[in-house]
């Protein structure tokens, strides 16, 4: 599309904030709630983007990628805070064990071209203007190869509305100075020059911006004649999208991407012989916009879910609802949605939620699902002949614990998210058994009365009894969810036996004062005193397919620390997937880094490996291990 064009080369993608509250409209964007998860996501998508393997130059891009939004960014518009406005109190040791660890893979793992700051303040200070998450931290610390680009129209938020700086030049030289390279809208042009012959800023600090960019672009090749002649990518045009390849290939992440909830007395998957009739009801049923989300490219074209499920049997169509907000008098629509269920084999009813109601500045105070959805299931679920299906489409997680009661009759939950252009057709796959989903959940869904305590503004991810706080995540929250993150059924069984993984592992360290420091009521070493490279345990897990169908499982390793007053319940340290026939048997390695996944960061944001006992917990089937880390003096240096 760039060499006809119709695009650029640089994308300002993709969004590795950590999906900390479910209420955030920009769920969508982002891979989850689990550090380790969003951080191999981000560098795969890197990878993927700027990838030029075989050409030679490993500096080359194909194009340049861009981790956003730095950091602690994860509320739009909730209530009566914005993010213009917000000021993140995050603690250093949040910042470092969780917000920050998927920009530090970006760099460190994936040599992104660039890094996005944030509309938010941390701390007090606008994340575009701060040295030390910018020029101390992103480029000194992680060593950025390219460069620093403001969220469009940052540096005027600041200026206007949080009124960080007095004067414009003044908000100019402050950004620029701090490491910003490359400002999305028109303030530093505006105002830059103004700020140099005031003497707020040197002409050195705009060169050193320029240079950064302008690597970026020698990097992507745009000065190198016309891309016609270049021998890569020159000759690449329309032809090359929307080939069949890519669209099987959306085919398949939308198969993947489906997550089986509930399948009571296996209602599912259904049988497509004898052509029996299905009853498709919902607002979503026959979506086809709504299911690419946000952010999307312009897609080759729409199989809904009501296409995709009359490509197996006959289908009746009611809409229940005349939009996902389903308010107000629905009542014929409701009356007719029951009638097609009464004559109807099976019902499916596909709802959730829309850009209407999480979106980018628009944040939910709700986790129910919108208007009187609820309503139309149950009446739908009791007025079915055949068993009802509950689909759901949404970014954000939804509080649906009443179609779990039996009463409900809700025979089987399936969540799809978006599920892209060929979401329909993936959703009838599923459903009609042609595909065993094998989708995890990748973050937890709360009850209602978890945001009805806990604001959206609360940073912290740890709970703390005296202020009743419960946390967040899988890995500090303490109260009941309605699914918890990497939950995911499938149409077969798997069963995990562990083959082999050591008992005990010795941890080098460096020095005889980091030995002492080492108190025994913390015994917790500072990774930076400890031998880390190639310091890993080995654990090799069968896998076994018990149950009657091929399918893909991912076998997910937790690890709980030992007892410290700075440890999480417990955090995911590996994952892999496999694919398994009926019958059969498969073996996973799972390496693990120990300094960096076995670790803890404490209050001060120093990254810890605690001795003692490890509990890994091996899939889904409580399955645990232990392993004692213990600290080894063989090799150490003198003081």
């Amino acid at each position: 599309m760039y060499n006809v064009g119709q695009a650029g080369l640089t994308y300002w993608s993709p969004n590795v904030n950590i999906l900390r509250d479910p209420r955030w409209g920009r769920s969508q964007e982002t891979p989850g709630e689990d550090p380790l998860v969003v951080s191999t996501y981000a560098t795969s998508y890197v990878k993927g983007l700027q990838d030029v393997a075989g050409q030679g130059n490993e500096n080359r891009l194909k194009v340049a990628a861009c981790c956003k939004h730095y950091t602690a960014y994860d509320l739009d518009k909730w209530k009566a805070v914005d993010r213009f406005h917000f000021n993140a109190e995050v603690s250093q040791q949040d910042l470092d064990e969780t917000y920050n660890v998927p920009f530090k893979a970006c760099i460190t793992e994936a040599n992104v071209a660039s890094v996005m700051c944030s509309y938010n303040q941390v701390n007090g200070k606008p994340t575009c203007a701060d040295p030390d998450l910018l020029g101390k931290t992103i480029r000194g610390q992680w060593n950025l190869s390219g460069y620093i680009v403001s969220d469009c129209d940052s540096v005027d938020v600041l200026f206007k509305y949080q009124r960080y700086t007095k004067r414009p030049e003044d908000a100019a030289a402050l950004t620029i100075k701090a490491g910003l390279d490359l400002n999305c809208g028109s303030f530093l042009a505006r105002y830059t020059e103004a700020a140099v012959r005031q003497g707020k800023l040197n002409e050195r600090d705009v060169n050193t911006a320029l240079t950064n960019t302008i690597k970026v672009q020698m990097r992507l090749g745009m000065f190198d004649g016309d891309p016609s002649l270049q021998q890569s990518f020159g000759l690449l045009g329309p032809a090359n999208v929307c080939t069949k390849a890519h669209q099987k290939l959306a085919l398949e992440a939308a198969q993947q991407g489906i997550v089986l909830l509930q399948n009571l007395g296996k209602s599912l998957p259904l049988s497509a012989s004898c052509r029996p009739t299905v009853a498709v009801i919902g607002p979503n049923a026959n979506a086809t916009v709504t299911m690419i989300g946000n952010y999307a490219g312009v897609p080759c074209g729409y199989i809904s879910p009501l296409q995709g499920i009359g490509n197996y049997v006959n289908t009746t169509y009611a809409q229940g609802c005349t939009n996902v907000a389903c308010s107000g008098k629905q009542d014929q629509l409701f009356l007719a949605a029951e009638a097609a269920a009464q004559r109807a084999d099976a019902t499916i009813l596909v709802m959730g939620l829309d850009q209407s109601i999480e979106a980018e500045g628009r944040d939910r105070t709700v986790l129910l699902l919108p208007g009187r959805q609820q309503e139309l299931i149950s009446r739908v679920g009791k007025a079915s002949r055949g068993p009802a299906i509950l689909v759901l489409m949404s970014g954000g997680p939804i509080d649906i614990s009443f179609a779990q009661n039996i009463d409900a009759n809700v025979a089987a939950i399936l969540w799809a998210g978006y599920p892209g252009q060929a979401g329909g057709a993936a959703i009838a796959d599923v459903l009609f058994g042609k595909v065993n989903p094998g989708g995890k959940l990748p973050m937890t869904w709360y009850p209602q009365s978890y945001v009805d305590k806990v604001p959206m503004t609360n940073m912290a991810m740890r709970p703390n009894s005296s202020t009743d706080y419960p946390g967040r995540t899988y890995r500090f929250y303490e109260g009941a969810a309605v699914y918890w993150f990497g939950d995911g059924l499938s149409y077969t069984n798997f069963e995990h036996t562990l083959v082999g993984a050591p008992t005990t592992l010795q941890v080098p360290i460096s020095n005889l004062r980091a030995f002492k420091n080492s108190t025994s009521s913390s015994n917790a070493i500072r990774v930076a005193h400890t031998k880390c490279e190639g310091l890993s345990l080995r654990v090799h897990v069968d896998i076994s397919n018990t149950g009657s169908r091929d399918g893909s499982h991912t076998l997910l390793l937790f690890n709980t620390p030992p007892v410290h007053k700075q440890a999480p319940k417990k955090h995911l340290v590996g994952f892999k997937k496999v694919h398994l026939v009926a019958g059969s048997r498969g073996g996973v390695m799972m390496d693990v880094d120990v300094c960096k996944h076995l670790s803890i960061v404490d209050e001060f944001g120093i990254r810890r490996v605690v001795m003692g006992k490890h509990t890994l917990h091996i899939g889904d089937d409580g399955l645990k291990h232990v392993v004692s880390l213990q600290t080894s003096l063989e090799g150490m240096k003198p003081l």
